[in-house]
């Protein structure tokens, strides 16, 4: 039983990490992205 459950899980959760990112989602960690950039501070290329 325990190894039923196991596998169908395991199925499922499959099926679902290999389902496409919608658009929306995309676009809104791109905007995170965007937002986060734009706060951090301008790197001046040097390693001091």
């Amino acid at each position: 039983m325990d190894q039923q459950i196991d596998e169908n899980l395991r199925r499922v959760y499959t099926e679902a990490a290999n389902e496409p990112v919608p658009d929306r989602f995309t676009q809104l960690l791109d905007q995170l992205r965007q937002q986060e950039q734009s706060k951090k501070p301008k790197d001046d290329g040097s390693d001091a």
